[in-house]
């Protein structure tokens, strides 16, 4: 299995800190990576080799713990544990930050735009998951604070194709939010984790949610009903990514290794069955804390880690037989 998934490359992305999350545009020609360094950093290919072409450093005072792109591909937010979310504009390879969010009170843990790009979604340690409007002349405004978890909030993410949002905590929950009446809700709430939900990622149908947790398992959700288990992992999972190319589902674990699984061939849609089809045992040196699918290349995969360096995969699907 190990064949499966092939290093490309290595890049020291942010060094002597951690690297603590990326994030690919939507063309797939630019990686965003962020970390412990209060920087991130804009990847892109020059020839065969991965170079870092833009580095974000005046926009915050403390560690950078997640970014994501907008659904155009024209700007980038960055979620930071100094408590705001900055608005980087791009103006071809120059970013400049045009907006700075505020209002959390702790760290700011994960940021989300939806995919209309009309909304972003933010969730810090203060337990609130925070829903910002975006108007016309790019002007955020706080539309709802949804206080419906009671620990802090991991990680947050839309669903593909509707105003669903999903929300990952330390009390062991996911929780989903839609707008009624002119409000947003905690609409769903899925238990069954007995740890931290660390990370969450919809297949590209959205019909299914994917939870990873720090006890070890991997939940398959669909329609908001428990599916199934896996148990392949002997430390948390810190990340987990749904390839919207190919179904492929790669997991991020601090037993530094990296895990690909596939969807059984005629498995049954209400209990999905995956197997194991790419395992890296020393991936990183340190914990691997995210994994992320090219959007448009088929098979390309980018992780990091606390060794504070961003790796590129190819991983190769097994023939069916």
């Amino acid at each position: 299995m190990k064949d499966s998934l092939v290093l490309l490359g290595r890049v020291p992305a942010h060094p002597d800190s951690r690297c603590w999350f990326l994030a690919w545009n939507p063309a797939g020609t630019l990686l965003a990576s962020c970390g412990g360094d209060r920087r991130v950093r804009i990847w892109g290919m020059e020839g065969d080799n991965w170079i870092c072409k833009s580095v974000l450093s005046e926009g915050h005072q403390r560690t950078v713990r997640k970014v994501a792109w907008s659904p155009c591909g024209n700007y980038l937010a960055s979620a930071s544990f100094d408590a705001t979310t900055c608005i980087w504009k791009k103006n071809q390879d120059d970013f400049e930050c045009v907006t700075t969010l505020e209002g959390h009170e702790n760290e700011v843990k994960s940021v989300a735009w939806a995919p209309s790009g009309n909304l972003l979604a933010t969730c810090s340690r203060d337990k609130s998951v925070w829903v910002w409007e975006v108007d016309e002349e790019d002007e955020y405004e706080c539309v709802s604070v949804l206080n419906s978890h009671t620990q802090d909030v991991k990680h947050v993410v839309w669903h593909p194709s509707q105003e669903l949002l999903a929300s990952a905590s330390y009390d062991d929950t996911v929780k989903l939010y839609r707008e009624e009446e002119d409000d947003w809700v905690c609409c769903a709430t899925l238990e069954g984790h007995e740890s931290t939900v660390w990370s969450l990622a919809f297949d590209p149908s959205g019909q299914r949610l994917a939870s990873c947790s720090d006890d070890r398992t991997v939940r398959i959700w669909h329609q908001y009903l428990p599916g199934n288990e896996q148990g392949f992992h002997s430390r948390t999972i810190y990340d987990i990514a749904w390839c919207s190319l190919t179904g492929a589902l790669a997991t991020a674990c601090g037993d530094d290794a990296i895990r690909v699984f596939e969807e059984d061939p005629g498995s049954d849609p209400q209990q999905p069955t995956f197997s194991l089809t790419a395992h890296l045992p020393q991936a990183h040196s340190q914990d691997v804390n995210c994994v992320a699918w090219n959007p448009k290349q088929q098979g390309l995969l980018a992780s990091c880690s606390d060794d504070g360096e961003v790796a590129f995969w190819k991983y190769q699907q097994p023939e069916v037989l």
